[in-house]
């Protein structure tokens, strides 16, 4: 039984071939050859990564976890009280603290573009991740449909081979009948 990509596309996708995306034909082939369309995503997506990409990451990872603001609260927590108690006369940074906000919005204004490059490398693999997740769902699907397919060939196929033993099967029954019939003595 040779199928095409032609014929995959008309029977189970109902399209024509002309009609079919890159990735849809991708699977399509993979069902005729019987190979798997599944690969880890994320080493595709690490291959690719600059330094620059890995940095963001890792900051974007530092920056949003807990361990992150806890250190920082305590920085704050440090720098007011050496400031406001520990040296109040010589104090580096008096109250209301200039030094600070001038460094902390320097942070603020360094951390936010590097987190929204990550949110947006996020995004690329979110998208890359939901392609690959469509291309295995409808390789899935095509398979199920094959393996209906076959199952209802294999049903037909019976019982075609069930109504050849009934028929048989009767055509005995009518034979013996016969015989029968022709053994008894008219009444």
């Amino acid at each position: 039984m040779n199928k095409t990509i032609d014929d995959l596309a008309n029977r189970w996708l109902k399209r024509r071939p002309d009609g079919l995306s890159q990735l849809e034909s991708r699977v399509l082939q993979s069902t005729l050859e019987r190979t798997t369309i599944s690969r880890d995503t994320n080493k595709a997506v690490a291959f690719h990564q600059t330094f620059g990409d890995r940095l963001a990451d890792t900051i974007a990872r530092i920056g949003g976890s807990w361990s992150f603001i806890l250190t920082f609260i305590a920085f704050l927590v440090v720098w007011t009280a050496g400031n406001v108690w520990l040296l109040s006369r010589d104090a580096f940074d008096p109250y209301p603290f200039i030094f600070l906000n001038l460094v902390l919005s320097m942070i603020a204004a360094l951390q936010a573009p590097v987190i929204m490059m990550a949110q947006n490398r996020q995004t690329e693999r979110d998208r890359i991740d939901a392609a690959h997740d469509y291309e295995v769902n409808l390789k899935a699907e095509i398979e199920i449909m094959a393996l209906h397919e076959k199952l209802d060939e294999l049903r037909h196929g019976q019982i075609l081979g069930m109504r050849d033993e009934i028929v048989r099967l009767a055509d005995l029954v009518k034979r013996i009948d016969e015989k029968l019939t022709q053994q008894q003595p008219p009444s």
